[in-house]
């Protein structure tokens, strides 16, 4: 294990900062400190907010990028498996993502720039817990699987079931995203709709005001919002609207179910009332285009 110590990065104290290259080294150093270190991949978000916050760093960081079996992903005949410090960009130029998984490929193109696509991972994305991810809405609405491991092993937590609250997760200090594993589909089951939308102030480098991803499997519906609760979340009472095939003539048919779903608050980007507004109009029309029992001629203004 390298252990660097670099300076300047704590306005004037020594930051240490570990460098394990496998796995398992990394998982004994994170036990070894009780699980008082900071795993880096990227740092995308960690070293945005640097200059303000580097005096509260009073912990080591675990540096994951030299771990190569981390930084692959791969295809089985079953899943996508990504390695927790598969980038954005990753996906981005793989040819067999923009054809069998193009939603992710989707929702990896709107975070930031290339420089951050190239840098920026999925992993991180799901760690940082930010309720304006772009990335974990498209992976939740294919119902991925995150793996954790530490010492003891590996365990399996569905994405959908990981936030507990804003920045809470279902992950000990001692574990880390070892894998994301995202199931494909089969002919005999195929996703025959998907839609991946972001709503920021400019078409690009925003961080979202609303945010949504849908697909479909036959009569099997996920629908995943984010920017409008403190964790990123299914609307599962829409859901089960989709499923029951109920009714929509326009967006004031999904108000209901969506206030069962979302908790949007009033912050300096856009209002709580902007955000149920706007979710239910783009859910409305980007559903007319999969259902025909949802009818965008007839909705309202």
């Amino acid at each position: 294990m390298l252990d660097r110590t670099r300076h300047g990065l704590g306005r004037g104290r020594r930051v240490n900062v570990l460098l394990p290259t496998t796995l398992d080294e990394a998982l004994g150093t994170l036990a070894a400190l009780g699980g008082k270190a900071t795993p880096v991949a990227g740092g995308t978000d960690l070293f945005v907010h640097w200059p303000n916050h580097a005096h509260k760093q009073t912990q080591p960081m675990l540096d994951l990028s030299g771990i190569p079996s981390l930084r692959a992903h791969e295809w089985t005949e079953s899943e996508l498996i990504l390695g927790a410090t598969t980038t954005y960009w990753d996906l981005i130029r793989d040819p067999r993502a923009q054809a069998e998984m193009p939603m992710l490929v989707a929702a990896a193109r709107t975070v930031g720039a290339t420089q951050i696509q190239s840098r920026g991972t999925w992993a991180g994305n799901i760690v940082n817990a930010s309720p304006a991810a772009d990335g974990v809405p498209a992976m939740m609405a294919m119902d991925a699987v995150i793996e954790l491991a530490d010492t003891n092993g590996t365990e399996s937590i569905r994405l959908d079931e990981f936030y507990l609250g804003y920045k809470q997760m279902k992950r000990r200090p001692e574990q880390l995203i070892a894998r994301i594993r995202i199931p494909r589909t089969s002919a005999h089951k195929p996703r025959d709709f998907e839609s991946f939308v972001k709503v920021g102030s400019r078409r690009a480098q925003a961080i979202t005001k609303v945010g949504l991803a849908i697909t479909r499997q036959g009569d099997d519906w996920r629908v995943v919002a984010n920017s409008v609760a403190p964790v990123i979340l299914r609307c599962r009472s829409v859901e089960k609207m989709l499923a029951a095939k109920t009714s929509i003539a326009s967006p004031r048919d999904l108000y209901e179910a969506i206030h069962a779903d979302i908790a949007p608050i009033d912050d300096i980007r856009s209002t709580a009332a902007y955000r149920e507004h706007v979710l239910a109009r783009v859910l409305f029309y980007e559903l007319a285009r999969a259902c025909d029992w949802v009818e965008a001629g007839r909705a309202d203004a």
